[in-house]
């Protein structure tokens, strides 16, 4: 609740001042009444990292795909799921195996690789047997990208830090948070330049965004707003994401010589 002068809100009926700024790590976890708060406190002109917006947007791995597709960066194909789906639909325009994602989820979570037309079948059959109404998006299976990908972390628009994930049990998901190994990868021109537009089209002030080889070149897979800082800084000890944040969001306030002295 925002008292009269709007420079202080009510917390557990407490008066208590703005903050400086205000940033969300709840990534595709963050509820409607969270993006209510952030959308509340950035109308009271409170610096928000990542603003309510974005981080809707990406929460949708289906809205971001078409806002990525839109500026003609280069994203696997990607359908949504109707009920009842048609196998050979999926063969004709993906072809198998291809990947079943729900809309929402990160760490690997609602993400599966159907091998085969069988294995498709059966994993519709038993979401429409137990909701039907499930949000599901079906994804083009990138083979060069089979256990293993980069997450590039970008802040500002500039890419800080890049690693390679790789599955350790031989399955097609490389996330740390699974169990995954990291390790430093070089950020070349044309990482830099999908990961840095990536994060601009969906406008997010810091961003982790995963990159699938394909060949010689890319694709984007996803994007999250509250990427973990963990596995980045296993793979590049010498930095401390918290600090490369915290001195990103002291230039944008306007604390110049702060950010310079921590540089």
């Amino acid at each position: 609740m925002t008292r009269d002068d709007r420079r202080s809100i009510l917390l557990e009926g407490e008066t208590t001042a703005l903050p400086d700024f205000l940033m969300a790590r709840m990534g595709s976890g963050t509820t409607y009444f969270a993006l209510a708060v952030i959308r509340h406190l950035e109308r009271l002109g409170t610096h928000v990292v990542n603003n309510a917006h974005a981080i809707e947007a990406v929460k949708d791995k289906l809205y971001s795909q078409q806002l990525l597709a839109a500026s003609n960066l280069p994203v696997p194909k990607t359908m949504l799921v109707k009920f009842p789906m048609s196998a050979a639909l999926v063969e004709k325009q993906l072809s198998f195996p291809v990947v079943v994602k729900t809309l929402s989820g990160s760490q690997g979570a609602g993400v599966y690789l159907c091998e085969n037309r069988a294995n498709f079948e059966d994993v519709m059959q038993l979401i429409e047997a137990t909701n039907a109404n499930a949000n599901v998006i079906l994804q083009e299976f990138i083979t060069d990208s089979y256990g293993r990908d980069l997450r590039v972390i970008v802040v500002g628009g500039r890419p800080i830090a890049c690693m390679q994930r790789k599955a350790n049990d031989g399955t097609f998901k490389a996330n740390f948070s699974r169990g995954g190994s990291v390790e430093p990868y070089p950020i070349t021109p044309v990482i830099a330049w999908l990961a840095s537009e990536a994060a601009r089209v969906v406008n997010l002030d810091v961003a982790g965004v995963d990159l699938l080889f394909d060949g010689n070149a890319f694709r984007i897979c996803e994007i999250n707003s509250s990427p973990g800082f963990e596995g980045m800084e296993k793979a590049h000890p010498e930095m401390n994401m918290a600090e490369e944040i915290f001195r990103y969001i002291r230039v944008r306030l306007g604390f110049w010589e702060e950010a310079l002295a921590q540089a």
